[in-house]
């Protein structure tokens, strides 16, 4: 290479210096959830390279790349809870200033007002949304000769349905559960909860009319297992296991929606975020009608865009393997009716009692 031409490049560099690509860092939680977020916010995404690393949640990682100064990732995938503490920390970042900037519905409706018409309302400032999931129980309709459970009172009813039951073993849901089964409406589960003295006592009480009946899970995969052997004739599960097992595994699984308890997922921006403008785009993207629906092609989670729903709707049969999804979408508008939207206020208030207390309920 000729001297001149050493110095041009060398002077076009300092001049036009090459320029950096920004990869934007997300931690979710791995598996058949991350491969969906995948194929829907990152495969369809060419502003910046996006890259998921898989964690076990909780915001103890979150806390030490902050306080360490030291942080890789960008944006963290978390349940509302950690949302609402991690924004009060300092752990994520307050970006409300730009939700106005966030992609709106067809129709004009901004992000919080959308994300509101579907129950909720935006419970951290650091945050985006992303999908509802939930805690429903199943059967095998093949394990019923004749009248098949229809209502979550029909779970706790062993005369009528006899056989075992599938629980998890925490108490989240399932004392709101007991509750809708023992004659609380489904919207009036934490109103009961919050001003009613004894309401935990009532729900312990219906709980003890099955405790013999209980067969005790904590894997996600379990409650499958445990309904295809017949072990037991219903279960609780997670309603994406479900889903998956009907759509991509030609199951025959029926869900009793009545009383299901529908819980919320966010992303939030990491307070000194190496890629703050990057992350902050794919957040918007990530989180934009559009892309939530295009999530219900390869998951059976529900967007928490109103507007998502109707998207799907309009295209159906939606799910990639051209099957149609809406029967198995947890927060269509008629579902909503008849299920429970979670506090997580209220479970980060009361949460740490309730799970000791559940823990000595199944020991005894």
């Amino acid at each position: 290479m000729s001297k001149c031409l050493k110095i041009f490049l060398f002077a076009s560099f300092l001049v036009f210096p090459f320029a950096a690509t920004a990869e934007v860092t997300v931690a979710s939680w791995g598996g058949a959830y991350t491969e969906s977020q995948i194929k829907a916010y990152v495969d369809t995404y060419d502003a910046a390279t996006v890259k998921f690393e898989n964690y076990n949640g909780g915001l103890g990682e979150v806390r030490a790349q902050v306080e360490s100064g030291s942080v890789i990732w960008d944006v963290v995938d978390v349940l509302p809870d950690q949302a609402i503490t991690g924004c009060d920390e300092g752990l994520f970042e307050d970006i409300s200033a730009e939700y106005k900037n966030f992609t709106p519905a067809p129709d004009g409706t901004g992000m919080i007002e959308d994300m509101a018409n579907s129950g909720v309302t935006n419970l951290s400032d650091c945050c985006a949304p992303q999908i509802f999931w939930t805690y429903v129980v199943f059967y095998d309709p093949d394990a019923f000769s004749g009248e098949k459970p229809s209502r979550i009172a029909d779970f706790f009813d062993t005369a009528k349905f006899p056989g075992k039951r599938g629980i998890h073993t925490w108490a989240n849901a399932i004392v709101e559960m007991a509750l809708v089964a023992d004659g609380v409406s489904p919207k009036g589960v934490y109103k009961v909860l919050k001003n009613q003295t004894g309401a935990l006592d009532r729900a312990f009480a219906k709980l003890d009319t099955i405790k013999d009946d209980i067969v005790f899970w904590s894997a996600g995969s379990k409650p499958l297992e445990l309904v295809k052997s017949g072990e037991v004739v219903m279960s609780i599960a997670y309603n994406g296991r479900v889903g998956a097992a009907n759509l991509s595994e030609g199951e025959n699984f029926e869900y009793i929606w009545e009383g299901q308890v529908i819980e919320q997922e966010y992303i939030c921006l990491v307070s000194g975020s190496p890629n703050r403008e990057e992350a902050l785009a794919w957040m918007i993207h990530a989180s934009s009608p559009e892309s939530q629906a295009l999530q219900a092609k390869y998951i059976t989670y529900g967007p928490m865009r109103a507007s998502g729903i109707d998207l799907i709707k309009a295209g159906e049969p939606w799910f990639h393997t051209g099957i149609e999804v809406m029967s198995h979408m947890p927060n269509t508008p008629e579902l909503l009716k008849i299920s429970v939207m979670g506090d997580p206020v209220w479970w980060s208030d009361n949460g740490a009692e309730i799970h000791e207390r559940y823990g000595a309920w199944m020991g005894n």
